[in-house]
């Protein structure tokens, strides 16, 4: 059976553009560089012939400790070329968080850069599978006498091309396997959703090593043949500049940095980009999504995916009047529908666990790398569960409810987490707001709120109470608020609440 995928892989789907688009200009750094079709396709090839120089065979696993920048893409794409499986990681990992992914996924040579390294040789001292670690940032100085003609390696669409670790936010991350398929088959669907062409221009400011980023920005631009600007990091205050600067036409971002964006004060350049849409997930206030259109005006296309589905199952339709907070509809390809604990789908309206049906290698991960248990639990029966609650309306929309780790259990009523933040973060005077569970002797868990403000003492605690008091059933409403001035974070925003 064949799909859209068909026998393509990364590595070839550059050498087509290579071929037809030629010197178009396709990537284009920070820093100035710029790369075309032909350049940066010469360019993977002598980084291919140096991961075989170094030893590395079909199978073997590479890790990428590199910020946003060229040399990612390069090496990720000649990683592509050989057969090579990219573990990237997240730059500013310490070393015991390095050494436990370079044990866990046995990889054999890390690439990293001057700014980042300490953690990857201190890590390494810890991991005799590890045997080298190189810094390959400038790109030039280390694979300039490489030939420049593609290897000869032979790769499959079913072949294994990224080991992608899951943020960690409540357990020792995973490491999900994922093949050319997976990211042919999401960057289709990504690209198809948001109507990318040859004259886009995606703006990366999200972490490359992430698969937000690559499968929201990157592929859809590599299948269609558009361009690529590659900012260093998310900056709420050079955004706009740079999205006017390199005439970019589409960006990828996450809730935590619209807030970001939204909390500058307002500029007339805002208005002056030529953004056409900006996909986003995790959820932002009814608010905050007026405001953002008010003052960007490029439409905000909320998706849900996880590392695991590697492509989106749900997203918001472009052609369709908005629902905000909605994660949308499911996509082509794709079915969605919302269970209960022994697995009955439950009427609109109900909340359950959000599954989706798919085709594990294609559509779906292939699996947790070395944890057959775990996938065995996640993917059943061609469905994948994803443990996040939500409910559908009679329409067909997806709405998000809380992750099934965070919904609070209080004198026998279920809390979700994520319905008590949203009612704080409506207060004029919260910017954000993460509400867990914690032991409680006789009702088995209390809620507790800690709460970011936009002005020091701007809000009481207990002015924040009454405000839930109005807005909350009783059982709702937080116990007790603590004030923090920065919440713990994942890569892409996620707040690790087991940090509290």
């Amino acid at each position: 059976m064949m799909d859209i995928v068909g026998t393509r892989t990364l590595g070839t789907a550059l050498e087509d553009k290579a071929r037809r688009l030629g010197a178009r200009v396709f990537l284009i750094a920070e820093d100035g560089r710029r790369w075309s079709w032909e350049e940066l396709d010469r360019d993977v090839n002598r980084a291919a012939h140096f991961l075989l120089a170094r030893g590395l065979k079909h199978g073997d696993t590479l890790n990428l400790h590199l910020g946003n920048g060229p040399e990612f893409v390069i090496f990720w794409l000649a990683a592509a070329k050989t057969g090579t499986v990219i573990v990237p990681t997240n730059p500013v990992s310490t070393a015991d968080e390095l050494a436990y992914i370079f044990e866990h996924s046995e990889a054999r040579v890390s690439l990293t850069e001057p700014a980042y390294a300490a953690a990857c040789h201190a890590a390494r001292a810890r991991c005799p599978r590890l045997e080298h670690v190189i810094d390959v940032r400038p790109l030039a100085g280390v694979v300039a006498d490489m030939p420049s003609t593609a290897p000869a390696a032979s790769v499959a669409s079913c072949d294994d091309i990224s080991m992608q670790y899951t943020s960690g936010t409540t357990s020792k991350p995973k490491g999900v396997l994922l093949t050319h398929a997976n990211y042919i088959y999401g960057g289709e669907v990504m690209a198809k959703a948001m109507r990318a062409g040859p004259s886009d221009r995606h703006l990366i400011v999200l972490p490359l090593f992430h698969a937000g980023a690559q499968l929201h920005a990157f592929i859809p631009m590599l299948l269609t043949g558009g361009s690529v600007a590659i900012m260093e990091r998310f900056s709420a205050s050079r955004f706009v500049a740079q999205a006017i600067e390199h005439e970019a036409t589409l960006a990828a971002l996450f809730a935590a940095p619209i807030r970001m964006l939204l909390a500058q004060a307002p500029h007339p350049d805002e208005a002056r980009t030529r953004l056409r849409a900006c996909s986003y997930a995790q959820n932002i206030t009814r608010e905050q999504f007026a405001e953002w259109h008010a003052r960007f005006r490029a439409p905000l296309m909320q998706i849900w995916g996880m590392t695991e589905t590697m492509s989106l199952p749900l997203m918001h339709p472009l052609d369709l009047p908005p629902k905000p907070l909605s994660m949308g509809m499911p996509v082509l390809g794709y079915e969605v529908k919302i269970v209960d604990e022994a697995g009955r789908e439950v009427p609109p309206g109900t909340t359950g666990e959000l599954i989706v049906r798919g085709v594990p290698g294609v559509s779906l991960m292939k699996g947790y790398f070395k944890n057959e248990e775990a996938t065995a639990a996640t993917l059943r029966d061609g469905w994948l569960y994803s443990g996040d609650q939500a409910y559908a309306d009679a329409d067909g929309w997806f709405f998000f409810v809380d992750r099934k780790k965070d919904m609070i259990k209080r004198a026998g009523e279920n809390v979700s987490a994520s319905e008590v933040e949203d009612v704080l973060k409506q207060h004029p005077a919260v910017f954000d707001a993460a509400v867990v569970g914690v032991p409680d002797p006789v009702r088995d868990q209390s809620i507790k709120a800690y709460v970011i403000v936009r002005e020091p003492a701007a809000v009481a605690a207990p002015e924040l109470i009454a405000w839930c008091r109005q807005r909350l059933s009783a059982f709702k409403v937080p116990d007790v608020i603590e004030f923090r001035e920065t919440f713990p974070r994942t890569s892409v925003g996620k707040i690790q609440k087991h940090l509290f």
